[in-house]
């Protein structure tokens, strides 16, 4: 782990920097251990100031790995997989390194007078796990997910009518009684399992919801008039797929315009993309959650689709590379309901089937790019109006009469360039590190996207490294 420090400037989700081993409050990184075993695993490098990424000399490594080994054996429950090594920086300081393998033991706790506690990492942070997200590590830990887990309705008390006809219109098959129990619908000794409370006619489940709203401006902010449309829906899961559809249909305005021997027609928000996003919200959203619930805000810019759940391996969406997002999956089985009648895909493929609707719509143009953020509790999905006149008469999505002839360049772009130059656009003095924290790419990856986009005429370097800044060139 040679040069380790030009790689690790900023703490995320992987790693923590420490100043020293501290004796006295151990807490302080025993949280940490325990963070990153309840996900996927990081680092904790001891030796670094957290603040001012300096390399601060450790007086007694030997003593601090045999420190450390036993407050991590006497105080987390269940141990760890770990490793502790001494490690150097570019410059030959020495720094000691703690790697925790994500666990699959889960929850891990912290004993702490008596008490057990247990911790997640959220983004650069480590915060204590709240119930829903403690109920979900124990489920983890068990090998078992939400859905799979056995309700307390009885299965001889529901319907499926509205499963087995679009299951039929989709696959051009019936679903069998015994389909029932394999799907993971219905219990061998005759209740639904979670899966199948959500796919029954009559849902029981409350929190099966969607609230839908369309706001007059740009935001939440109060005005003559909030809210232009709201609507709230509730119901199995495949008529809230087909509602949230509909209501941003209702509002999703479309423009045409005539080219010299043709007529493009160009809607605010390209409708493949709402649907992957619509369906992804349903299934892997966080039921466990009590009381909540999916929402739909329209803006006159932009369209926000937010579930309950982050990322269900914990890393935050804006730190991937959403070109190569590994599919986990916190409801396997509904998901594989869902792929079984073609509305989604077993291969993970949601985030470049979204990106891909947007960037062969006509007229596309970098910055109406869609956006995801999640938190250790959300996962949001922003799309942009490709029709939206800015204040400044600006167009998000020039209509100029003809289609833009540079759009074939920038449909060559990869979704990497086509990200890199989204965040130009969006803070022209953006630094490499944080390109890499934003993207979670290394930083030769970064540096070798931006040699290519210079190289091809789409960027250019004003200025000094320091104090510079990046201009888009106006080709795309």
């Amino acid at each position: 782990m040679s040069a380790l420090l030009p790689r690790l400037r900023l703490e995320h989700t992987e790693c923590d920097f420490k100043r020293e081993v501290e004796r006295t409050k151990t807490k302080n990184w025993l949280k940490s251990v325990c963070a990153f075993a309840n996900g996927i695993g990081g680092m904790l490098i001891f030796g670094i100031d957290d603040k001012t990424r300096e390399h601060v000399p450790l007086k007694d490594i030997q003593g601090d790995i045999e420190f450390i080994t036993s407050c991590i054996k006497d105080r987390v429950s269940p141990i760890p997989d770990f490793i502790l090594a001494p490690d150097f920086t570019e410059n030959g300081g020495e720094v000691l390194v703690l790697k925790v393998r994500g666990g699959l033991n889960t929850p891990y706790y912290l004993t702490e007078n008596s008490n057990r506690i247990t911790f997640i990492r959220a983004g650069s942070s480590t915060v204590q796990a709240d119930t829903p997200i403690l109920h979900e590590l124990i489920l983890k830990g068990t090998n078992r997910t939400w859905d799979t887990l056995k309700s307390e309705y009885m299965a001889k008390d529901f319907s499926f009518t509205f499963l087995e006809s679009m299951y039929y219109n989709k696959t051009g098959s019936r679903i069998s009684e015994s389909d029932f129990h394999s799907f993971g619908i219905i219990t061998k000794d005759g209740f639904l399992t979670n899966t199948g409370a959500l796919f029954a006619d009559f849902c029981p489940l409350r929190h099966s919801r969607i609230f839908c709203t369309r706001w007059n401006g740009l935001s939440k902010a109060p005005s003559n008039i909030d809210a232009l449309d709201d609507k709230e829906y509730s119901g199995n899961i495949l008529q809230l797929l087909g509602e949230g559809e509909g209501f941003i249909k209702l509002h999703n305005q479309k423009i045409w315009y005539k080219t010299a021997n043709s007529r493009v027609e160009k809607e605010n928000f390209p409708e493949r993309a709402i649907h992957e996003i619509m369906v992804n919200a349903l299934v892997h959203r966080d039921y466990g959650v009590l009381g909540s619930e999916i929402h739909i805000d329209i803006f006159d810019d932009r369209v926000e689709i937010q579930n309950p759940g982050g990322m269900y391996d914990g890393i935050p969406v804006q730190f991937q590379n959403l070109e190569n997002i590994v599919s986990t999956r916190r409801n396997p089985v509904i998901a594989d309901i869902m792929s079984r009648m073609n509305l989604m895909e077993r291969r993970g493929s949601g985030f470049r089937k979204i990106m891909d609707a947007v960037k062969f719509a006509p007229d596309f143009k970098v910055e109406t790019l869609p956006s995801f953020h999640s938190t250790a509790y959300t996962f949001t999905a922003e799309i942009k109006n490709m029709n939206y006149i800015k204040a400044d008469g600006g167009l998000s999505g020039s209509i100029n009469g003809s289609i833009n002839d540079s759009i074939n360049d920038s449909i060559k772009l990869s979704d990497t360039e086509l990200r890199i130059l989204s965040e130009i656009s969006k803070q022209p003095s953006v630094t490499i590190l944080e390109l890499m924290e934003i993207i979670g790419l290394s930083g030769s990856t970064v540096n070798r996207v931006l040699k290519n986009l210079q190289k091809n005429g789409y960027v250019a370097r004003v200025g000094a490294k320091k104090n510079g800044h990046w201009e888009i060139i106006e080709k795309i």
